[in-house]
């Protein structure tokens, strides 16, 4: 099925929105990466900038959690846990670097 949006989406220059829980996925698929927690747009860029720089604690979490395909280094490899912060104050979209948007206070500091 992916396969197959990919061609379509290459044949016929189309555009489409992939939602799905599955960063790899994500990914494989897409040429940007927008990420969601609690309903809000945390971090958003080029895939591989996305992908192989999260910024945002969040993005970074759950590329932690993405499983490996070899068991040895799934048994050893550590989680980055999420703990939200206290979502007080004035959060805005700032892009970090060129093309490459994270939700955080005009400081940099993210919940």
């Amino acid at each position: 099925m992916v396969n197959l949006l990919e061609r379509l989406q290459r044949e016929r220059a189309l555009t489409y929105l992939f939602i799905a829980h599955d960063l790899s996925m994500v990914k494989y698929i897409s040429n940007r990466i927008a990420v969601m927690c609690r309903g809000r747009i945390v971090e958003m860029g080029e895939a591989d900038a996305v992908y192989d720089d999260p910024l945002h604690p969040y993005t970074r979490s759950l590329i932690s959690a993405i499983p490996r395909p070899d068991p040895r280094s799934e048994r050893t490899r550590t989680r980055t846990p999420y703990t939200p912060g206290d979502g007080q104050g004035d959060f805005a979209m700032r892009e970090m670097k060129p093309g490459h948007f994270v939700l955080c206070r005009e400081d940099g500091t993210m919940r």
